[in-house]
């Protein structure tokens, strides 16, 4: 194959996947690692990708970058189908407890699945069900779980960002610092062997740290494009969690930083 040939296929896949590798590209090639360096660099200076430490993203991926809610509903959507629905088996069916639910649109379909198998969730003989305290400071999610039997809804205030619909600020961050929910279904922008967990804005970096130090015990729910990724602000270190659900297998260098944290991988 040659080098132009060769180069053409490996924007193919950054384009594809967002990030990929030093190592994987000299596997699926059969070169040298330093070939693949050399590749990286001729495709940076042409503005096709832009190189990170042990491989390569697409040019206009940044630490800033931030989707909207709207623009990453339509991503995946059957790996966060799977996502939420082995988050929701980790939620009892029809018991007391509560949960803290964050935004993004992971967090967004479990909340979804939850008030749908609420609904349908049979009463005792005297016609009463214990409830499931439901905590959000996600507008969409305060949507789908406001009025659904055997949810109490409580809503964390603040300042709305029209681009996540979660509300962040000092208000938000203090509710958040003053509750002990069981357990809390945490979104991500990046989890990365050395970084943690990562996210765009401060603001609501700050809100998702607190819900880590809040929660009696922290599931992060990420599909395999956030795997590897790096973004601006780090709210949570990988001992942090307790659990990751995602859609493939981590690379060899953060499942061995997992493994090491002691984070149970679930694969959905």
């Amino acid at each position: 194959m040659f080098a132009e040939e060769r180069q053409q296929k490996i924007a193919e896949l950054v384009a594809g996947s967002g990030r990929v590798s030093v190592t994987l590209l000299a596997e699926r090639f059969r070169i040298t690692t330093e070939t693949v360096r050399r590749d990286l660099a001729t495709l940076e200076s042409a503005g096709t990708v832009r190189r990170v430490h042990g491989g390569a993203v697409a040019a206009d991926r940044f630490s800033t970058t931030e989707e909207s809610i709207n623009e990453r509903a339509i991503q995946n959507p059957d790996q966060k189908v799977r996502i939420a629905e082995a988050a929701l088996a980790l939620i009892p069916r029809n018991s007391p407890g509560s949960v803290l639910i964050d935004g993004g649109t992971t967090t967004e379909v479990l909340a979804d699945m939850l008030s749908r198998r609420s609904a349908v969730e049979p009463s005792d003989s005297n016609g009463q069900r214990p409830e499931l305290v439901a905590i959000t400071h996600a507008v969409p999610i305060a949507g789908k779980l406001s009025s659904i039997p055997g949810i109490a809804l409580q809503i964390l205030g603040g300042r709305v960002r029209g681009i996540t619909q979660v509300a962040v600020g000092q208000s938000t961050v203090d509710a958040a610092s003053r509750i002990r929910p069981d357990i809390a279904f945490v979104g991500t922008n990046g989890i990365h062997a050395s970084f943690g967990l990562s996210t765009p804005d401060p603001e609501e970096a700050a809100v998702k740290a607190a819900f880590v130090h809040s929660a009696r015990r922290i599931v992060v729910l990420a599909d395999s494009s956030k795997l590897d990724t790096e973004t601006l602000v780090q709210f949570a270190s990988l001992k942090d969690l307790d659990t990751l659900i995602t859609d493939s297998e981590p690379g060899p260098e953060l499942a061995a930083a997992l493994e090491e944290a002691g984070v149970d991988v679930v694969i959905a």
